[in-house]
């Protein structure tokens, strides 16, 4: 699906499909982290079932600023992280926003374009 983005000074999710996420018209086939300044870097972890807390923590050192939030792709299907992964982000009061990946596209484009401190963690299970 192609999304589009008002806002050009953003990095944001210009489409998506099966096993890719284009990010301004680059496609990418691996798991990501995004931030709206432009920090895109892969996010090292390739299947649900094999995420750590270190990979919800490395979140917080992309962005310039702390986040106030994190909207994470599970997946194709939505999948929630069990809590013990999220305790780092919670006692820093970030919040975490759980939601099938092509939802995290279009919710992350929605706040970075109001100027939100969010992260994108979108998972591409290989």
């Amino acid at each position: 699906m192609k999304l589009h983005s008002d806002k050009l000074d953003i990095q944001s999710f210009t489409g998506y499909g099966d096993g890719w996420i284009a990010v301004n018209g680059q496609r990418h086939s691996h798991s990501l982290m995004l931030t709206p300044k432009g920090q895109l870097q892969p996010w090292p972890c390739s299947r649900f079932e094999l995420l750590e807390t270190s990979h919800f923590n490395m979140l917080i050192q992309l962005a310039a600023e702390p986040p106030e939030l994190i909207v994470f792709g599970s997946g194709s299907r939505l999948r929630f992280a069990p809590p013990a992964l999220l305790r780092d982000l919670m006692a820093q009061r970030i919040g975490v926003e759980t939601m099938d990946t092509a939802a995290a596209c279009r919710t992350y484009n929605i706040l970075a374009g109001e100027g939100r401190r969010v992260v994108a963690a979108l998972l591409l299970e290989t």
